[in-house]
């Protein structure tokens, strides 16, 4: 018997060391050519280490694009996307989840059920609301579309429905307000998965290519994947400057997630609680 478990740990444990790292090859693999001299990943076979690792790709990176200013759009648009987003989706799931009010659950099917139109399908009527609003071709005409998502009112409604009515109750009895109840009450007990949320938010935000792309017309006002997509037009065949760029937007996303991992994990269970 105890050998039969230890051979199950075995197998398990070895399968999931050979998943972690087929995930992390394309990675590690983006990393390694992007410290390689120039043209040395279009020899065959593809060397996996840099004979004579370089960071020229990465000053040349600077050399042709205003890197700085591009990370700087990114990050104020995946910045303010998420935390106003979770302010947003917060009030929204909370208001589905403990508050009654007059067709609450067909409202909420409706949403569900627009979950199944492609987002690319709304890119158009969406272009024209907001160029009659004269926001095009602004930084604000790329965050207003992302500031609330059927996803994150689903998640952060699941988890709001495990919250005990008692609790509320009491603080209703003892003179708190709504707004109260959902700032000083909800918001702290619904952590977890608001941390999930704003993860899988900046990170959808900070990698996003086709709506600034749509929307942003100036090249000051570009993002990181947007200015790299038109250096690649520039340089297609400059795979290891290609590499250091994808780097460079892949770096924030991967440090934010590795220091957010436990509350991201927690906020998945939590939020897959359902009613």
């Amino acid at each position: 018997m105890n050998w039969r478990r230890i051979l199950s740990s075995l197998t398990l444990h070895t399968a999931l060391v050979v998943l972690c790292g087929l995930t992390l090859f394309p990675l590690l693999w983006m990393v390694s050519v992007s410290l390689m001299p120039a043209d040395a990943a279009a020899r065959w076979p593809p060397p996996l280490w840099p004979a004579h690792p370089t960071l020229a790709h990465y000053r040349l990176l600077f050399e042709r694009l205003d890197v700085v200013r591009y990370a700087w759009n990114s990050a104020l648009i995946a910045g303010s996307i998420t935390l106003l987003s979770l302010l947003i989706n917060s009030m929204a799931g909370y208001a589905f989840a403990k508050l009654r009010f007059a067709g609450r659950e067909r409202l909420f099917g409706w949403l569900l059920a627009a979950m199944v139109i492609p987002s690319q399908a709304a890119m158009l009527p969406l272009f024209l609301i907001l160029k009659s609003l004269g926001l095009v071709n602004t930084l604000g005409g790329v965050i207003v579309p992302g500031l609330a998502s059927i996803f994150g009112i689903f998640l952060i409604r699941q988890h709001a429905l495990t919250l005990p009515d008692s609790l509320l109750d009491a603080a209703r009895i003892d003179g708190a307000g709504e707004f109260r109840i959902y700032w000083s009450l909800v918001l702290p007990l619904c952590r977890p998965v608001l941390v999930t949320l704003a993860m899988f938010t900046f990170m959808g935000s900070w990698n996003d290519f086709m709506w600034p792309l749509i929307i942003l017309t100036s090249d000051e006002r570009y993002t990181l994947p947007v200015a790299l997509a038109n250096l690649m037009g520039e340089h297609v065949q400059d795979v290891e400057l290609m590499m250091a760029g994808a780097g460079l937007t892949v770096l924030p996303v991967v440090v934010l997630f590795l220091l957010l991992q436990r509350h991201y994990i927690e906020g998945l269970v939590l939020g897959s609680v359902k009613e």
